[in-house]
């Protein structure tokens, strides 16, 4: 069992034909690991050092903003600042075609800025905004699309536990990956609002003009963006803030801005012990599943290496002869294509021991290339047929939303991103530039 290819095949052919049955990440990773323990890392001493790993991986310092993160986005969603925050931004936009779908947008894009987990602001949002929208006459594609696209944004725009577990897995400076979702998150963003004035312009019929909105004038228009969305907003400031200047690493940025959101839900007067139990316990259930599967990361790269199929592989591919654009083109697609069946988590288990050595090995700049990985992992959870987002739609949407139009309503968003990606592809500074402009 000396040969690499054996164990390349054993390890991410037996990883991903599992993952693919539907054994969840967590057990397929830890079966697999098992395995190549024994096999490749001395038997017995093999195991012992996969619980040594296991411990060290899930108590690693850099993963702390994970549970920090999501907690900020379950404590907003708890107290009802998120349904202010929507009020807001709802009482700003007036007579712009297919306005509710444009508030979904803009408002999620707000949500992004405070809340690290994709799932509760897609959740969120298709909960509050679905309902009305589809009793106004909303066509179910125009209602569901906005919303579980700008949920994907969130990936992108910091804070991300996900963002934060790439840097963690992949060795990439986290700060620096943070700020670098920061300008192609906006522009999605910026693209989603015009696709949907511009299709609304084409097709009234998607969207009818919302004539039952009450228009607010003066003061009363304003004073929610004010006393909530901005306020809401600082704490964006503040993370972000101190992230750049350098002030503060990664975790502490975590810290303080939870600390800020459970500030400011109790100057509003919303943190009551009810809402904080339930935050706790959606941050404890998403943390605790990604940190489970976490577990098997660290033993997984370790016996890719110590069964020499880590360097093998490395050198088959840079042996072709291939470009070092090319090679990141087909790192690009394969991702894409992983996406179709498997979740982030996944993706990044899978890949990320085979493409890091690459990526250090051709000296691709490796903020650009995180960057890179994060659209396709966010394109990941808008593609049919098990796209993470497609099912929370699902699973917040009335009867009447068939899984044919959700997958009708991601397609054009999916496009954009493909748009995004090429992009930033060809002008790395999209992704660069934040992070280096700010140090």
């Amino acid at each position: 069992m000396s040969s690499w290819p054996i164990a390349a095949w054993l390890m991410l052919g037996g990883s991903t034909l599992l993952l693919f049955m539907g054994m969840p990440v967590a057990l397929t990773f830890l079966g697999v690991n098992i395995i190549g323990a024994v096999l490749y890392m001395g038997g017995e001493p093999g195991l012992v050092q996969l619980v040594r790993n296991s411990v060290s991986s899930v108590t690693a310092f850099a993963l702390t903003p994970i549970p920090l993160f999501v907690l900020m986005g379950e404590i907003l969603f708890h107290t009802g600042l998120a349904v202010k925050v929507i009020d807001g931004v709802e009482r700003l936009i007036v007579r712009v075609p297919g306005r509710l779908a444009v508030v979904a947008v803009v408002a999620g894009t707000v949500f992004s800025a405070i809340s690290g987990s994709t799932i509760a602001t897609t959740a969120m949002l298709g909960a509050l905004m679905l309902p009305v929208m589809l009793a106004r006459g909303y066509h179910p594609t125009m209602a569901t699309g906005p919303i579980m696209a700008i949920g994907a944004v969130d990936m992108l725009i910091p804070p991300s536990a996900l963002t934060v577990l790439l840097g963690s897995l992949s060795g990439i400076s986290i700060s620096k990956l943070l700020l670098g979702g920061v300008v192609p998150g906006l522009l999605l963003s910026v693209a989603f609002v015009a696709w949907i004035i511009v299709r609304v312009r084409i097709s009234p019929h998607l969207a009818p003009t919302d004539t039952d909105a009450v228009e607010h004038h003066g003061w009363d228009r304003w004073q929610p963006l004010f006393a909530y969305v901005l306020p809401t907003l600082s704490i964006f400031g503040v993370v972000v803030g101190a992230l750049a200047a350098g002030w503060a690493t990664p975790t502490e940025c975590a810290a303080l801005g939870a600390f800020a959101t459970m500030l400011l839900a109790a100057l509003y007067r919303a943190l009551r012990w009810e809402a904080v139990l339930k935050a706790l316990k959606g941050t404890a259930g998403i943390s605790g599943m990604i940190l489970f599967i976490i577990l098997g990361a660290t033993t997984f790269a370790q016996i890719l290496s110590f069964s020499g199929a880590s360097s093998g592989l490395v050198q088959l591919i840079t042996d072709q002869g291939l470009t070092a654009n090319q090679i990141l083109i087909g790192m690009m697609v394969f991702l894409i294509f992983l996406g179709i069946f498997v979740d982030q988590v996944s993706m990044m288990m899978i890949t990320l021991p085979i493409f890091m050595p690459i990526v250090n090995a051709l000296g691709i700049d490796p903020v650009w290339f995180g960057v890179l990985f994060l659209i396709c992992m966010q394109m990941g959870l808008l593609l049919p047929p098990h796209g993470l987002l497609l099912m929370t739609m699902r699973g917040v949407a009335p009867p009447s939303v068939t899984m044919t139009h959700i997958f009708l309503a991601v397609t054009p968003y999916l496009a954009m991103s493909v748009l995004l990606l090429v992009a930033v592809f060809l002008v790395p500074g999209i992704a660069t530039w934040l992070p280096s402009w700010m140090g």
